[in-house]
C-alpha cells in the first residue's frame, strides 16, 4: 500500500521530465521530487533520460549523484559525498527528515545498528531525543513498524515498508542470499518428511505387534481347547464341564478386571467367588443319566460321582 502510494506521488513528477529540457529544469526537479513528504521511490525519475543528461553537465552533476543517494543509499553516503564533493547540494529540512528515514529503513535491516548510539551516529543526529522523533515520525509515515525501547536504549523494528530502491549490481547478491534461504527451506521440510515417516512406521509396527499378540493368544487358547476336549474322550460330561470351566477362565483373563486391588473388594469378591463356586458345583454335579452311562449297575456311576466331588473339593 505504502508503494503504490509512493509510486503515484511520484506520477507528477515523471511527467513534468518530458518538458525539462534544460538542466536547471532537471536539477529543480530533482529537488521537488526528493522534498515532497510522499515520494520514497525514485528509480524511475532517476533513469529518466533528462535526469540522466545531468552527468554530462559538470554544474548539475551533483543532483544527480543527490537523487542516487535517495534512491538507494544512506544519509552517511550523503556525508560523506559532501565531503569530497564541495558542489553537493546542501539538503533542507524536509530533505534532510526524509532521507534519515530511509537510512533508517536501510539500517533496519540489521538490529546492531538500532542502538540509539548507533542510530545517532549514522544519521546524524543531535541526542537521543531526535532519535525518538526520528523513529516516531517513520511511524506514523507508515515506513516501519516497531516500538521505542528508552531503557534499553534500543530500538526495536518487527515491520520494514518495501520502500527502497535496490541499488545497481545488487541483484546476484539478492539471489544468492534467496537461494541460501530456499536451501535452508529444503532441508528443514526434508528433516519433518523424515521425522513423519519415522512416526508412521512406529506406528504401523505396533499395531501388527498387537494384531501377532492376538493371532496367538487366539491360537493358544484353541489348541488348549482341543487338547482338553482330545484327554476328555472316555467321560464326554466331565470334557464338557472342563471346556465351560477353560472358557469362564479365558474371559475373565481376557477382561482383564481383577477387583483384588480395589479398595472394599475383599467382601464382594469373596461374595462373587461363592456364587461362581456355586456354579461351578451345579456344573459339576452329574446327572442320573450320566451316571447311569458310566457303568451298568449304577457301579460305575458312583465313582464316577466320587471322583466329581473331589475335583469339586479341589475347586
Amino acid at each position: 500500500m505504502e508503494q503504490t502510494k509512493a509510486l503515484n506521488a511520484l506520477e507528477p513528477y515523471l511527467a513534468l521530465t518530458k518538458s525539462a529540457a534544460a538542466p536547471r529544469a532537471a536539477a529543480d526537479l530533482v529537488t521537488q521530487a526528493t522534498s515532497n513528504p510522499n515520494t520514497y521511490v525514485f528509480a524511475e525519475l532517476l533513469q529518466a533520460p533528462q535526469i540522466q543528461a545531468l552527468r554530462q553537465t559538470p554544474e548539475y552533476a551533483s543532483y544527480l549523484t543527490l537523487l542516487e543517494i535517495f534512491s538507494y543509499g544512506t544519509f552517511d553516503a550523503y556525508t560523506l559525498a559532501a565531503s569530497s564533493h564541495a558542489a553537493l547540494p546542501k539538503l533542507n529540512a524536509a530533505q534532510a527528515l526524509k532521507l534519515r528515514q530511509l537510512s533508517l529503513l536501510t539500517l533496519a535491516r540489521d538490529p546492531c545498528n538500532l542502538s540509539y548510539a548507533a542510530l545517532q551516529q549514522h544519521l546524524g543526529l543531535a541526542d537521543p531525543r531526535a532519535v525518538e522523533d526520528l523513529v516516531i515520525s517513520a511511524i506514523y509515515a507508515g515506513l516501519v513498524e516497531g516500538q521505542l525501547d528508552p531503557r534499553r536504549q534500543a530500538v526495536h523494528v518487527s515491520g520494514v515498508s518495501p520502500l527502497r530502491d535496490l541499488a545497481p549490481n545488487s541483484i546476484p547478491s539478492a539471489l544468492t542470499a534467496l537461494s541460501a534461504f530456499s536451501d535452508r527451506c529444503g532441508a528443514t521440510l526434508s528433516d519433518l518428511e523424515a521425522q513423519v515417516a519415522a512416526v508412521k512406521a512406529a506406528a504401523e509396527k505396533r499395531s501388527a505387534e498387537a494384531r501377532a499378540w492376538e493371532q496367538t493368544q487366539a491360537k493358544l487358547v484353541e489348541d488348549q481347547r482341543k487338547a482338553e476336549s482330545a484327554t476328555g474322550g472316555g467321560a464326554p460330561a466331565h470334557g464338557r464341564n472342563q471346556s465351560r470351566l477353560i472358557d469362564a477362565a479365558v474371559a475373565r483373563l481376557r477382561g482383564g478386571q481383577l477387583r483384588t486391588g480395589k479398595r472394599g473388594s475383599g467382601s464382594l469378591d469373596a461374595g462373587q467367588d461363592s456364587d461362581e463356586a456355586m456354579d461351578l458345583d451345579d456344573e459339576l454335579e452329574p446327572d442320573d443319566g450320566d451316571l447311569g452311562a458310566g457303568a451298568p449297575g449304577g457301579s460305575g456311576g458312583g465313582g464316577q460321582g466320587k471322583k466329581l466331588r473331589a475335583s469339586r473339593r479341589k475347586l
